[in-house]
């Protein structure tokens, strides 16, 4: 493909806070950018040069959006699949309609990691009562995930017997699900890459991430373990990558078990614990998206600070009173000089929901920590980093 240069004008499937930071970077490299979301109040659409309010399988407003871009990304993998594959017969669109697929279906996730030989906890596929009876018993005690539309904890259940999967089954009204060993985990880490049209791979240091009620909520970066454990994750993440002919920003999750890894899952988009690169790296996630859609050389993902990224969730709105939101104090986070604060600009706030980060840096990992945990207790987060 012949390079897109600004001022071009490129597509946004997507409207949340990665659409946003995608606008950001976009226009700051002098592009245009239309955003397709159903939402009026989108945070990408109110800063795009244009809003399409619209569904994602509305074929007239596809149909203006290709007759508007160069190309068109996602910012999540919920946009249906089909909807990429039909925009690509008249715009280029990055990532591949099938990579999405593979990654916005459970199953088909576990599939291809097995088919390609990638680490991954033990499985079985759940789409009948009889796959629950018929389950190995080393599945348990284990964790029922719906195969579709599940993130930051939702549609998921611990189950201990099967039993308890049959009643979360049911709760999940008979959906297609996948039923995961639970692993004793060490710890929690992603890689987010860029991956060009050559083929070129670059990676972002790998973070290290804890999480709270199922939510991310700390990511530290560089990740606290060995530097041929970061290796082998980047190794696997780049082979993932290779595998699905992705082209774009692309995210991997792990576990760590007795310090061995295991995808968790990908996610074919930027991903919230690659925030940090916006404060601590040359090029952030987002440039790299851009770049990578555009078919521009990519930047250099090298890390020039070590950071802590911290996910502010609506929960601290309500604070003081669970009935009625009231703004946080963010004068307790621009007193801290090393920590940039980021609002999603989102017009509503809810427990659970992502309304912003912030990130320190600085040259001492061990004192960016410190400063981070203690900004992250002023603005009222007070329970433990990582889930029981």
């Amino acid at each position: 493909m012949t390079a897109i240069y600004p001022p071009a004008t490129l597509g946004m499937l997507g409207g949340g806070q990665l659409g946003r930071f995608f606008v950001i970077a976009a226009h700051e490299m002098g592009y245009r950018v239309v955003v397709l979301d159903p939402d009026p109040h989108s945070p990408a659409g109110r800063i795009a040069d244009a809003h399409i309010t619209a569904g994602y399988e509305d074929a007239e407003a596809l149909e203006r959006l290709a007759g508007q871009c160069a190309a068109v990304t996602t910012e999540f993998e919920n946009v249906p699949a089909d909807t990429l594959a039909f925009l690509s017969k008249y715009v280029t669109v990055r990532p591949n309609a099938e990579a999405v697929r593979t990654c916005q279906n459970r199953s088909e996730e576990k599939a291809f990691l097995k088919r390609h030989g990638f680490p991954h906890a033990p499985y079985a596929d759940i789409r009948s009562e009889d796959d629950l009876r018929s389950a190995h018993a080393g599945l348990f005690p284990g964790i029922l995930k719906v195969a579709r539309f599940g993130y930051d904890g939702k549609g998921q259940a611990r189950v201990n017997s099967r039993a308890e999967a049959m009643a979360a089954w049911n709760g999940f009204r008979n959906e297609p699900c996948v039923l995961e060993q639970q692993l004793k985990l060490d710890y929690e880490v992603s890689v987010v890459l860029a991956r060009d049209e050559a083929g070129k791979v670059k990676c972002f240091p790998t973070a290290e991430n804890s999480h709270r009620k199922g939510i991310l909520d700390v990511s530290i970066v560089p990740a606290r373990t060995s530097g041929c454990l970061a290796g082998n994750a980047e190794e696997i993440a780049e082979g993932i990558a290779q595998q699905m002919d992705y082209i774009g920003t692309l995210a991997v999750e792990f576990f760590v078990v007795h310090g061995q890894l295991y995808v968790n899952e990908m996610a074919p988009r930027p991903h919230n614990s690659g925030h940090y690169s916006l404060d601590a790296c040359i090029a952030n996630q987002f440039e790299q998206q851009v770049r990578a859609l555009c078919g521009l050389p990519l930047g250099e993902a090298r890390a020039h600070s070590a950071a802590v990224m911290v996910n502010l969730l609506g929960d601290i709105w309500y604070r003081d009173d669970p009935h009625h939101a009231r703004e946080p104090d963010w004068g307790k986070l621009f007193a801290v000089p090393n920590l940039k604060l980021h609002l999603y600009g989102k017009h509503h706030p809810r427990p659970g929901r992502k309304m912003g980060h912030f990130t320190v840096t600085g040259a001492d990992a061990e004192a960016v920590q410190k400063s981070a945990l203690a900004a992250r207790h002023a603005i009222g987060i007070t329970d433990e980093w990582a889930d029981e």
